[in-house]
Parts: structure tokens; C-alpha cells; sequence
């Protein structure tokens, strides 16, 4: 399959395989880091609970060390691992970085509901795609970021001297590599290929840096080509977690546009935590902060728009197994356009089933796709209900199938809004884990008149931990 698929992207177009190998040789310096994996404490965390940090979602990235959690949770520990993304996220695919990412912005993504940054708590995750996306993307709970959760308790027993060599000023931690490939029938392909290198401190702040290797293709425009590149860091103040990344994107007939983003988040409820370690329940909220070129499609990143985007997420454990979503969004584009974006998901678990409630509004001050090429509608109304199943195939294949049914509305005419996706994450080692996606939607990304609109897209990502 892996073959098919290589033969699509790449040898009917010996263009873009030569510009892919250009943009390889311009990556070798870095890779991405997804974020990381929520974590479960032990039994004694509820004493504890008044002196619990927090970790934010590229923290949980690593479970903590075996030796400080209890031996029944180190198992989960090594399978528990977050995108979502819900890149997402925190959702396999929508809203990134922080909420709302759309295809590659923070706004939400394509219609397919996969880019909202900061998703229900998954067992693991695709890394969320950029921020300043097309926001339907952004629908999709399995790319979405998910909540922070308590650390693991600290060992009791007393410190022991150690002869060791001290702690260097910087380890690596981890490399993510994102891939995505969207395509759809009105003749829009876009590419991502984006590798991320994180690093810890010994402070325990973090530094990464991440660029790649994107190409946008559109019928009847000239295909442009994107080389992102971008540092971070990110830190804690007490319980509040800062992150903060800027960076650049040089494009091969473009002038290069700044990029950066900001995420404040905190606990604004103490986490309840049950005798074996589950949480119970906990409320997150986080402010975010965006800016960058839109990439949405060829022609909208060939008028160089770009946008700012900003607003709040709330993370809302209600109880073990139920749990809320929800996201606002507020956006100003440099052709004096602005949006209003809202996502609010509503989630109950029953063992490996779940079903879940998803709503999401979209609307523009102006419509601008005929003179800026970006999907803005007025009024977009989409809502939808999902039924998924994830659990073990084998003891290093873990699988998440989903079907959401539903209804989207545009210029006050009703259509169907079906979503369906498969995703599947593969340990080959205990250091690396390969995740692989597809999903089909029928779920609007551009004013299609009367004809119908249908998506698709693969993603995955290789991570590497040391």
C-alpha cells in the first residue's frame, strides 16, 4: 500500500520529488517533537493532591521514569501517549499547536474534524498540524491536545548520594516526524512533512526545533513549496504552563512570512484522582495566541494572507469515563478580513466504545474566497455524532475506528455531514512507534455551489524517544 501511495504523491509529479529531496537536504538539522503523553498517578496521589504540579500536553509527552510510579501503572504509563491532535489532538489532525489548528494553522482545519489542538484524552495521538489551517479540519477530537494531568508521585524514600557525572544543561528527548497528505475532488493536494527535535533542560524547561518540507498544489495555480522553521520553548510558573515558538516560513516563489504562537495554560480545579490512579475528574483551562501564513491552499498562500488568531480552550474532565470540550476562537487576516470559530465536543466512554456530540460554527465578516482564495463563509454550521471504537489488536498494534454522522449547513441549505477514519499505532520498539491515519469527509472546506465535496486524508508520524 505504502508503494500505491508513493506512485500517487510523487511519480506523476517529478516536480515536486525533486523539490522534496531540496527541502530533505534543508531539514537535516531538526526534527519535530509531537506532544506528549497524559500520564496516570498512583494510589497515594490524592494525599497529595495539594502540592500536585501540572504538566502540559508536550510534557506528558515521556511518562515519568518507572522507579517513580507504582509497578502497576508503568505498563500504562508506556502506552499512554498524545497529537491531538488534537496537532490536534489534541485530535488526530485539527485545530494544532494550541486549539482550533486547522491544516496547518491554528484555526480549525478542514472540514474533517481533525485538527482542534486540545482533544479528548487519547491512549495516544497524532501531533496537532499548525495553527493556521482551514477551520473544519479542526472537528476532529482524536488530533486534539489532551488535558494536562497530575505527575506521577515523587518517591518517598531519601535521597542517596550518587557518584553519577552531573546532569548536562541539555538532553535530547525525543524526534517526531509528522506526515499528512490531503487531497480532494476539486483538485487540491497538500503536502506536510514536518520533523521536530525536542530537547530538556536541566531546569526541566524545554527547547525544540522544528522545520520540513510542505507543497501546496491547486488546479489552475502554480504550485508553491514551503520550508517552515521554528524554535520554542516551553516552561512552568507553578501550576501555569508557558509556551511560547516563533520561527520563519521561506517559500520557493514567495517572500518568507514570520510565524509564532503562544499558549498560557492552567488548572482552574484540583485533580481528582481514584485509588488505582485514573483520573476522576478536572478542569483545564488555556489562552491562545497565533500568527503565520494561511495555509489553507496554493492560491490563498500565493496573495500572501496571513492571519492572527486568538481566544480560550476549556478541558472539562466531568467524571472518568465523560468529558467536555470546548473552544472559541477569534481571527483578524491581513485583507481585513475576521472570523468567529467555535467547537464544543462532548464525550462518554464505554470500555473501548465510545460515542460523542460534536458542534461546530464558523462565520466571516466578508466572503473573500473568489479575491483571496480561503474558504469564508458567513454562517457554517456543522454537527455531527460519533460512534468509535480503539483497543488492542495485538501487543504492538493499537487500533481507533470512528463514524460521525450528521448535518452541515451553508447559506442557509442543509447537507449531509459524514466523517469516517481509522487510525493505527505501531510500537517497533520501546523507543519508537510509528502512527498511521486515514479519514474520508464530506464536510466543507471551500463554497462548492451545488456540487458535492469529498476529502481525503493519510497521516502519521514516527516518534523516537531517547
Amino acid at each position: 500500500m505504502a508503494d500505491s501511495f508513493r506512485r500517487d504523491l510523487f511519480v506523476s509529479r517529478s516536480s515536486l520529488y525533486t523539490e522534496l529531496i531540496l527541502g530533505c537536504l534543508q531539514i537535516q538539522l531538526g526534527v519535530i517533537c509531537s506532544v506528549g503523553i497524559w500520564t496516570l498517578s498512583e494510589a497515594k496521589l490524592q494525599a497529595a493532591q495539594a502540592h500536585q504540579t501540572w504538566k502540559s500536553p508536550s510534557e506528558l509527552t515521556e511518562p515519568e521514569p518507572v522507579t517513580k510510579v507504582n509497578p502497576e501503572l508503568a505498563e500504562q504509563y508506556s502506552k499512554l501517549r498524545t497529537h491531538r491532535d488534537v496537532r490536534a489532538g489534541a485530535w488526530a489532525d485539527s485545530a494544532a499547536s494550541s486549539l482550533p489548528t486547522s491544516p496547518r494553522t491554528s484555526g480549525f482545519g478542514e472540514l474533517n474534524f481533525g485538527d482542534l489542538e486540545f482533544s479528548m484524552p487519547l491512549p495516544y495521538r497524532l501531533e496537532p498540524t499548525p495553527i493556521l489551517m482551514a477551520a473544519p479540519e479542526n472537528f476532529n477530537p482524536d488530533l486534539r491536545l489532551p488535558p494536562v494531568l497530575p505527575e506521577p508521585p515523587q518517591n518517598s524514600s531519601p535521597p542517596t548520594t550518587s557518584t553519577e557525572p552531573e546532569t548536562p544543561d541539555a538532553v535530547l528527548e525525543s524526534i517526531h516526524t509528522d506526515y499528512r497528505y490531503d487531497t480532494d475532488n476539486f483538485g487540491h493536494t497538500n503536502f506536510f512533512l514536518e520533523p521536530m527535535v525536542q530537547f530538556r533542560l536541566s531546569n526541566d524547561n524545554k527547547i525544540f526545533f522544528k522545520t520540513g518540507f510542505n507543497f501546496f498544489e491547486q488546479r489552475g495555480v502554480e504550485s508553491i513549496t514551503n520550508f517552515p522553521l521554528q524554535v520554542g520553548w516551553q516552561g512552568k510558573i507553578g501550576t501555569v504552563t508557558l509556551q511560547t515558538a516563533a520561527g520563519v516560513d521561506v517559500f520557493n516563489r514567495l517572500p518568507t512570512a514570520i510565524n509564532l504562537n503562544a499558549r498560557v495554560e492552567a488548572p482552574i480545579s484540583p485533580p481528582q484522582v481514584s485509588p488505582s490512579g485514573q483520573l476522576l475528574s478536572v478542569v483545564v483551562l488555556s489562552g491562545n495566541l497565533e500568527q503565520g501564513p494561511y495555509k489553507s491552499n496554493a492560491r490563498t498562500l500565493g496573495n500572501q494572507i496571513t492571519a492572527w488568531r486568538f481566544g480560550p480552550d476549556l478541558y472539562w474532565q466531568i467524571d472518568r469515563d465523560t468529558s467536555l470540550l470546548s473552544s472559541l476562537r477569534l481571527g483578524s487576516y491581513n485583507d481585513g478580513n475576521s472570523e468567529v470559530q467555535s467547537f464544543s465536543r462532548l464525550e462518554r466512554k464505554f470500555g473501548q466504545f465510545s460515542l460523542a456530540a460534536n458542534l461546530f460554527t464558523w462565520s466571516f465578516d466578508r466572503n473573500l474566497e473568489r479575491t483571496s482564495g480561503y474558504f469564508s463563509p458567513p454562517d457554517f454550521l456543522v454537527y455531527n455524532g460519533e460512534v468509535a471504537w480503539e483497543g488492542d489488536i495485538a501487543n504492538f498494534l493499537r487500533c481507533r475506528l470512528a463514524a460521525n454522522l450528521g448535518q452541515q449547513r451553508l447559506k442557509g441549505q442543509f447537507d449531509n455531514a459524514n466523517i469516517y477514519q481509522t487510525r493505527c499505532t505501531v510500537k517497533l520498539s520501546p523507543n519508537i512507534e510509528a502512527d498511521l491515519g486515514y479519514s474520508f469527509s464530506n464536510v466543507r472546506n471551500q463554497d462548492t455551489g451545488g456540487s458535492a465535496y469529498s476529502g481525503n486524508s493519510w497521516t502519521g508520524q514516527l516518534r523516537v524517544k531517547f
